[in-house]
């Protein structure tokens, strides 16, 4: 099929029209993707098509037919590189295997497997790559920590860090340096209540990552904070806005140097929750905010002095 070429390709083209195709016209064949000179029969250029060669109608369809892989990342081991056998006994015409060819296929996945895990660091970071998937799960945590975290740790294997650790510690650390760096409110106690290390042991860990790697992490914002426990108590968007402001002027005197942010955000959305009538119980917004009792009560008591707020009657 010829197709001529468009207004605006003949303009884009008309001075090489002149010099290649004197006198004639250039058309496109689309069956051969060839620019061809109507006067002269000349093939004057040739183009690749770098469409696919198949259709999809349904997002099934299209990740069936696919035959890439996914995008490297930094959460797998191997970065993604390395091909995955099927589990599948059926081929790629649907017709299932036979005994012999299933055994063949199982000790091909088996070979596979073993050839991707040789090196002792490669088998550090598909143990510990899979931990910081355990820990990114249990605790909520969105991609882009994921993807940090784990750059985090393949910079403390490259540097030795790891040497003499355990990897779960290391992992948690680089995890709650992610959260720091990327301003997703996660506390440490929140992070060692899911891992076999102790609190002190993930802190000597993130200590030594910020010195070595030069991890550049801003102080916590109270703020950061104040969404998750909201959301976690079923309060409105008010409340929410409320606490901030009163976090807000509480920065501006001062009052928040030195505090926990966990707990002034509890303190703040306490407060803010007994004005607007949203009333809940200090001990449901510690157990959310994972402070104690006394630390909301301690907080929210400071803040209403420094800041002459009134509460109601509880």
């Amino acid at each position: 099929m010829h197709i001529p070429y468009s207004s605006e390709e003949k303009d884009i083209h008309s001075s090489e029209s002149e010099d290649i195709c004197p006198g004639g016209e250039i058309i496109y064949d689309a069956e051969t993707g060839e620019y061809i000179c109507s006067s002269t029969g000349e093939v004057l250029e040739r183009v690749i098509d770098e469409r696919q060669e198949w259709r999809a109608f349904t997002p099934e369809e299209r990740e069936k037919r696919s035959r890439v892989g996914g995008p490297l990342t930094s959460t797998v081991h191997d970065r993604g590189f390395a091909t995955a056998i099927d589990y599948s006994d059926k081929d790629a015409s649907g017709k299932k295997l036979s005994p012999r060819r299933r055994y063949e296929m199982q000790k091909l996945r088996r070979y596979q497997a073993r050839s991707r895990v040789q090196s002792s660091i490669e088998r550090n970071l598909a143990q510990a790559m899979n931990e910081l998937d355990r820990l990114a799960d249990l605790l909520h945590l969105p991609r882009n920590v994921r993807e940090e975290a784990a750059r985090i740790y393949r910079l403390s294997v490259d540097k030795g860090l790891v040497r003499g650790r355990s990897i779960e510690s290391v992992v948690a650390a680089a995890i709650y340096a992610a959260c720091r760096e990327l301003k997703v409110p996660r506390t440490l106690d929140e992070i060692a209540k899911h891992t076999k290390s102790n609190r002190k042991d993930i802190a000597r860990c993130y200590r030594l990552l910020l010195k070595e790697l030069e991890i550049k992490v801003k102080t916590s914002d109270p703020i950061d904070f104040i969404p998750r426990i909201a959301h976690a108590l079923n309060l409105s968007g008010a409340v929410m806005k409320k606490a901030a402001e009163i976090l807000n002027i509480a920065r501006e005197r001062g009052v928040t140097a030195g505090k926990d942010p966990a707990g002034l955000a509890a303190a703040a959305v306490y407060i803010a929750a007994l004005q607007l009538g949203e009333r809940r119980t200090q001990k449901e917004v510690a157990h959310v905010a994972g402070v104690t009792e006394v630390t909301v009560r301690n907080r929210y008591k400071e803040l209403a002095k420094e800041l002459g707020i009134e509460l109601p009657q509880q």
